[in-house]
């Protein structure tokens, strides 16, 4: 599977991910007669082991499924196997992000109390919706003092991002110190730890808690549709699909934010206002 093209089309991280798990399930299962998928308490055996890894994370538990399942389905498709126990295995972890918004209070509150590096960090990530990884690869090379243009990782899409004011007057601030925008203080590139773990004490020094850098990528899908933004111009910027970004609006912020009860409870008193002049 790993050699296969279905594996590497995968981006770079997801195929990490993926050894990772995999090892896991070789030592787990690497013994198991292929003969033995074919067998009603085949099905059983790999949910224990699910619920086994449960026990201590759902999510990876999810993951761990969907990861056998799609080795499976490879192996299924190919005649590698005669059958494929884990197809449908539903989901263990319901978590949401629903409430995960950051608010102007939580974005002065940061920009007041965070380090420099933190603070571009989270204006580059409200201005452009981007994943982490993403910034923290994004080389100045990718800002012509205009537009920033990059290739997401994840999805492989190029977006063509117009910064925004605040967003450009805190990189034509920022010092320049190496190829990369985003650096430590100590002017060296991030690594993926190395940033969660700065960025979680500047949050607790703030007083913001209960977010995460990920969520401004949630928060920049709903900023840009209050400012009155088509789902397409919203996507274009963030790099989106369309039925993400309504996924983003509906399940998780749309109905919940308050600025848009205001704003149509505005437009009907406008509407039965000029009904009313007409008569």
């Amino acid at each position: 599977f790993q050699d296969s093209q279905e594996f590497i089309r995968l981006a770079q991280r997801t195929q990490g991910d993926y050894r990772k798990i995999i090892r896991g399930i070789d030592a787990e299962f690497g013994d198991f007669p292929l003969a033995g998928l074919t067998e009603r308490r085949a099905r059983g055996i790999f949910l224990d082991w699910r619920d086994h890894i449960a026990k201590r994370s759902r999510r990876h538990a999810d993951y761990s499924w969907s990861v056998l399942a799609r080795v499976l389905s490879w192996a299924h498709d190919r005649g590698i196997t005669a059958a494929n126990p884990c197809t449908r295995g539903g989901r263990l972890y319901r978590g949401s992000r629903a409430e995960s918004v950051w608010t102007e209070a939580d974005e002065e509150a940061f920009l007041r109390c965070a380090s420099a590096p933190l603070r571009l960090a989270f204006l580059l990530a409200l201005w452009t919706g981007q994943r982490q990884g993403d910034l923290l690869r994004l080389a100045w090379s990718a800002y012509d003092g205009k537009t920033i243009r990059l290739k997401q990782s994840k999805t492989g899409r190029r977006v063509s991002i117009p910064v925004g004011a605040p967003l450009k007057a805190a990189l034509d601030a920022a010092e320049k110190r190496g190829p990369l925008i985003l650096t430590n203080t100590r002017g060296r590139p991030w690594t993926s730890d190395g940033f969660h773990s700065s960025w979680a004490k500047a949050c607790a020094s703030t007083g913001v808690s209960g977010l995460t850098f990920h969520d401004l990528r949630g928060t920049a899908v709903l900023r840009l549709f209050l400012a009155d933004c088509t789902e397409a111009e919203v996507a274009t910027i963030t790099g989106h699909s369309l039925s993400q970004i309504r996924g983003i609006l509906d399940t998780h912020y749309f109905h919940r934010d308050e600025a848009l009860g205001r704003s149509a409870i505005a437009k009907l008193e406008a509407a039965r206002s000029t009904k009313n002049e007409r008569r």
